[in-house]
């Protein structure tokens, strides 16, 4: 039973739906049918030890604010 994105055309709302087969998809907020399906995407994060950071993570005093954040190093 996955969960779909859909976009409605009539009122251009976004909303989540788990669908089942049996599953009548209508926006929530005005009842429309013309939807559009939106391109899930899923994030995922893989636990690292501090040695294998980068310098940016590497604990007190070593974040650089200039890149923490940015999403400049890939961890952000």
């Amino acid at each position: 039973m996955p969960i779909f994105e859909y976009s409605c055309e009539g009122c251009g709302g976004d909303f989540e739906l788990l669908v089942r087969s049996d599953t009548r998809i209508a926006c929530p907020a005005c009842g429309g049918l013309k939807l559009r399906k939106k391109l899930s995407l899923f994030s995922s994060r893989v636990a690292r030890k501090v040695e294998a950071l980068p310098p940016c993570h590497g604990g007190a005093g070593a974040c650089d604010p200039g890149r923490c954040g940015s999403g400049s190093c890939g961890l952000d």
